[in-house]
């Protein structure tokens, strides 16, 4: 797998992580979370998409995605939900929670982790440790852009399990120190646990590639193939050069029609067109984290001018680059300031 461009792509969609609860758990309990887009307005300022993830410090648990997916979870293990999927975690599989998070856009917290403990589907916000409950669990988000364009999230699964061993002993170390912190409440305590959640969805990420099935299709699969992932380097290397199919593919070493057929089966679109909208993604970037002007951005992804390159941006995006950058530029939310993000 080319791991040059895995982290192209994460940094160019913005990833970003937070840890937000250590939730206690006693007798028959039931957490219910809604879907992620309910989640984003609440929890991230300025962000399209929301993957929640659980990490379980202490006892066992269930997880699931009402009429999907199911999986066990015992100390160490780690759950994720890359498609934003409203889900429920608990004690035993089949219980339903309440999927209410309003309370926390209005909640006054000084500093997260925030405590949180369960009994049954009742709960108690800002709750002390608890060292008598059945279960522990530590709950994330992490945050990342979905527009104009990532390939990353539609080639994972629903449900992610990442299973306590050896090589993963180290989330076993972050979610004991999140537990830590959420009882200690130290300064940098946030950043440092947002940072040590980014790292764990990228742990994630490339595990589920390395699993993959020889046979499997999608974006990762892609990135594994020879001569697939060596085109998508070379595009993500040189997102502004005037790639042609017959250059790429003799920089690959396979002819025009091999090349768009191999890609068009791995990835499902035409290398030009995956080079396009990397472009545009390349450039909402640079709209947010810059100040540069639209005429320098647009040189930058690869357009002669800047009115083809705004055509091609409000296509991918709905409005012109100009606006987008004005709409994302507006004061934090609540969820935002709540979260200390």
């Amino acid at each position: 797998m080319t791991q040059d461009t895995l982290s192209d792509v994460l940094r160019g969609v913005r990833l970003r992580g937070a840890v937000f609860f250590s939730i206690t758990g006693s007798s028959d309990w039931a957490a219910e979370a809604p879907a992620g887009r309910e989640l984003a307005p609440l929890l991230m300022h300025g962000v399209d998409h929301v993957v929640e993830y659980h990490a379980v410090a202490r006892g066992s648990c269930w997880a699931s995605i009402p009429g999907g997916p199911s999986v066990q979870l015992f100390a160490g293990d780690v759950v994720m939900f890359p498609q934003g999927d409203a889900h429920v975690v608990s004690s035993t599989p089949g219980l339903r929670g309440r999927a209410d998070f309003g309370w926390f856009a209005e909640a006054r917290i000084e500093q997260l982790p925030l405590r949180l403990a369960y009994n049954g589907t009742k709960l108690v916000a800002s709750a002390p440790p608890d060292a008598e409950a059945e279960t522990h669990i530590v709950c994330g988000f992490i945050g990342c852009d979905l527009q104009p364009f990532n390939p990353l999230i539609s080639a994972l699964p629903r449900l992610l399990h990442l299973r306590a061993n050896e090589d993963n002993a180290w989330i076993a170390a972050f979610t004991q120190q999140a537990v830590a912190e959420s009882h200690a409440r130290r300064p940098g305590g946030e950043a440092m646990l947002a940072k040590m959640s980014e790292m764990m969805f990228v742990d994630a990420v490339r595990r589920y590639a390395d699993a993959l099935p020889a046979e499997s299709r999608g974006w990762l699969a892609g990135l594994r193939d020879r001569f697939v992932g060596r085109a998508l380097a070379l595009l993500h290397e040189r997102p502004a050069h005037d790639w042609s199919i017959d250059e790429l593919g003799r920089e690959v070493g396979l002819s025009r029609s091999a090349l768009h057929e191999r890609f068009m089966q791995l990835i499902g679109a035409a290398p030009m067109q995956y080079l396009s909208q990397w472009r545009m993604q390349a450039a909402a970037r640079l709209l947010l984290e810059t100040r540069s002007h639209v005429a320098e951005i647009a040189l930058e992804v690869g357009y002669d001018s800047e009115a083809a390159f705004a055509r091609a941006f409000k296509r991918a995006v709905g409005m012109p680059p100009g606006a987008w950058r004005r709409e994302r530029d507006q004061p934090e939310a609540a969820g935002e300031r709540v979260a200390g993000r």
